[in-house]
C-alpha cells in the first residue's frame, strides 16, 4: 500500500487559476488530519467535510495521521475547491496500485453526504487547465460555464462515487460538449423611445464610437437614465475572448451570467449606497467589484454627487489604468477593468436650476455644497458633459419611427474599427504620444483650442481629452484630419467648462 498520494487541482487568485498540488500522506501516529500551505478557514475546515463524506459514501478513512499539504506552501489558498482533490488523496493513499491521474485535475466542494457542489471560479479553472494540456474534472453544477470553452477536457460528476467509478473504470463520467452561441442578438433597449434630445442623442453617439466617458447634467425626468440605458445597444457585441473574460470576472464574482453570457456588453448601474469595495473591489476574500463587471461595457452611476466620496475617488486610478488593484498581506490581485464610465446629476439639491421655471429655491450655500460632492479631479475624466434639458411636450407627443439604436450601431461599429485598424485601441485609451501621432491640427484649430485652455482654463488632461473627442467626431464624419467644426463640436460638448 503507497502512503502517498499526489493529485493536481487549481487555486484562485484573481482571474489567475494557478496550480496547486496535493499531496496525502499516511504515516503512524495519533489519528486525524492536518492541512498545511497557507490554508484559509474554509480550507481548514475541509478535513471534516471530507472525512464525513468520505465514511457516508462508503469509503474508509484510515486510523492514522493524515497529513494535507497544498502547494506552493507560500500561496494562500481559499474556498472549498480542494475538497475533492483531498478526499480522492485519501482513498489512493491506501490503495495498492495509485490511479492515473497525473495529467488530470479536480475541483469541487462536498457536501455531508459526498454530493459535489459548485465552486466559484470555475470558467478560469477550466481555461487553466486547457491551456496545461490537462483534463479537468468538475460538479456537475458548473458545467454551463466549461461548455464556453471548445478545446477543453472537461468531465462532470454528481457525487464522490461517481468520480471514483470513473477512476476505476467501471463507469466513465460526462465529458462536457461545448457549446455553440450563435449570432448574437440585441436586446437593448432602442434609442427611438427617447423623445426629443437630439444634442444627447448626439453625444452619446460620440461617446459610443470613442468609448468616451460622458457626464448628464439635467432636471429630473428629462431623460438621463433612459438615454444611458441605450447606451448599449450603440456598441458593438463582444468578441470571443473579450466575451470569455467577462464572463471569467462574472464567475469569480458568483454572478449567475457567467453560465449563460452573451455578446452584449455589459451593463452596470449601482446604487448611489453602493460602497467603495463594491464598486471597486475587495473584501476578505477580494471580489471583482463593479467596475471589473462592467469590463468591456459600460458602468452608469445615476445620482452621482450621491454616491460616497471616497467611492467616487476609487475610481480615478481604474479610469487610467484599465485595472482594479487589491493589495493584501500574503498577495496583490489585479481585476481587468476597462470600463465606459457614464453618470447623470440634477444641477442642484432640487432638481429644477435652469428648467425655466421658478421652482428653484437653493441657496448659494447649498449649491456649492453639492457641487463640491464630487471632485474636480473626477470630473477632470469625463471627456464629455453635457446638459440635458426638460423636454417639451411637442417632443414627447412627436411619433418615432423604431431601429434607430441598429442604424447608429453601424456607424460606431465602423468607426471604432477605424480606430483600432490606425491605432490598435480606441481614441479614448490613448496617451499623449498616441494621440499626437493621429492627429494633426492646422494653424485654425490650434488657436481655437488655445482661446478655449486659457478662456475656460482648462487643465492638460482635459484639453487633450478634447482632442480625443475631436479625433472621434472627425472619425464619425469619415475624415483623415481634424478640422475647426470637429474642435468646435467636441468644446460644445464640455458644458461644465464653460460655466
Amino acid at each position: 500500500m503507497s502512503s502517498l498520494a499526489t493529485v493536481l487541482s487549481r487555486g484562485q487568485s484573481g482571474l489567475s487559476a494557478y496550480a496547486v498540488t496535493v499531496e496525502v500522506h499516511l504515516s503512524g501516529g495519533l489519528p486525524g488530519m492536518a492541512v498545511t500551505g497557507l490554508p484559509a478557514g474554509a480550507v481548514r475546515e475541509s478535513k471534516d467535510r471530507v472525512r464525513a463524506a468520505l465514511l457516508t459514501s462508503g469509503y474508509d478513512v484510515p486510523v492514522s495521521r493524515i497529513t494535507v499539504h497544498l502547494g506552493p506552501a507560500d500561496v494562500p489558498k481559499q474556498g472549498g475547491r480542494f475538497d475533492l482533490p483531498i478526499a480522492l488523496g485519501v482513498i489512493c493513499a491506501q490503495r495498492d496500485t495509485p490511479w492515473p491521474i497525473g495529467h488530470t485535475e479536480f475541483l469541487g466542494e462536498l457536501a455531508l453526504n459526498g454530493e459535489l457542489r459548485p465552486i466559484l471560479g470555475a470558467l478560469p479553472g477550466v481555461l487553466a487547465a486547457r491551456d496545461a494540456r490537462h483534463a479537468l474534472v468538475l460538479p456537475a453544477a458548473n458545467a454551463a460555464e466549461a461548455e464556453l470553452v471548445a478545446d477543453a477536457e472537461v468531465y462532470v460528476a454528481e457525487h464522490l462515487k461517481d468520480v471514483v467509478d470513473h477512476l476505476d473504470g467501471r463507469r466513465p463520467l460526462r465529458r462536457v460538449a461545448p457549446r455553440s452561441l450563435g449570432a448574437p442578438a440585441n436586446h437593448a433597449p432602442d434609442l427611438a423611445d427617447v423623445r426629443g434630445q437630439s444634442f444627447a442623442k448626439r453625444a452619446l453617439v460620440v461617446a459610443a464610437a470613442g468609448a468616451h466617458n460622458l457626464l448628464m447634467i439635467g432636471p429630473p425626468g428629462s431623460g438621463k437614465s433612459m438615454l444611458a440605458e441605450r447606451l448599449g445597444g450603440l456598441l458593438p457585441p463582444l468578441g470571443h475572448d473579450d466575451m470569455l473574460r467577462v464572463a471569467s470576472i462574472a464567475s469569480v464574482a458568483g454572478e449567475p451570467s457567467a453560465a449563460n453570457p452573451t455578446q452584449l456588453p455589459p451593463f452596470r448601474a449601482p446604487h448611489h449606497t453602493t460602497s467603495a469595495q463594491a464598486l471597486v473591489g475587495g473584501g476578505t476574500k477580494p471580489r471583482p467589484g463593479e467596475i471589473s463587471l462592467a469590463h468591456r461595457g459600460v458602468l452608469f452611476l445615476d445620482e452621482l454627487p450621491e454616491f460616497p466620496r471616497v467611492a467616487l475617488e476609487a475610481l480615478r486610478e481604474p479610469l487610467e489604468s484599465g485595472v482594479a488593484r487589491i493589495s493584501r498581506v500574503h498577495e496583490q490581485i489585479t481585476f481587468p477593468a476597462e470600463f465606459q464610465l457614464v453618470a447623470a446629476m440634477n444641477p442642484c439639491p432640487c432638481g429644477f436650476r435652469g428648467d425655466g421655471t421658478d421652482r428653484c429655491k437653493c441657496s448659494p450655500g447649498r449649491l456649492e455644497h453639492y457641487a463640491g460632492r464630487v471632485s474636480g479631479p473626477l470630473l477632470d475624466r469625463f471627456d464629455l458633459h453635457i446638459e440635458v434639458p426638460r423636454v417639451p411636450f411637442a417632443d414627447i407627443a412627436e411619433p418615432t419611427a423604431a431601429g434607430e439604436s441598429a442604424q447608429l450601431r453601424e456607424t460606431v461599429t465602423r468607426t471604432r474599427a477605424l480606430q483600432l485598424a490606425r491605432a490598435g485601441r480606441l481614441n479614448s485609451r490613448l496617451d499623449a504620444r498616441a494621440l499626437w501621432r493621429c492627429i494633426e491640427l492646422g494653424k485654425d484649430e490650434r488657436a481655437l483650442l488655445k482661446r478655449a485652455a486659457e478662456r475656460w482654463q482648462l487643465s492638460a488632461r482635459s484639453s487633450l481629452r478634447v482632442l480625443k473627442v475631436a479625433r472621434t467626431i472627425a472619425d464619425l464624419a469619415g475624415s483623415d484630419g481634424v478640422a475647426t467644426a470637429h474642435v468646435a463640436e467636441a468644446l460644445q460638448l464640455r458644458c461644465r467648462d464653460r460655466t
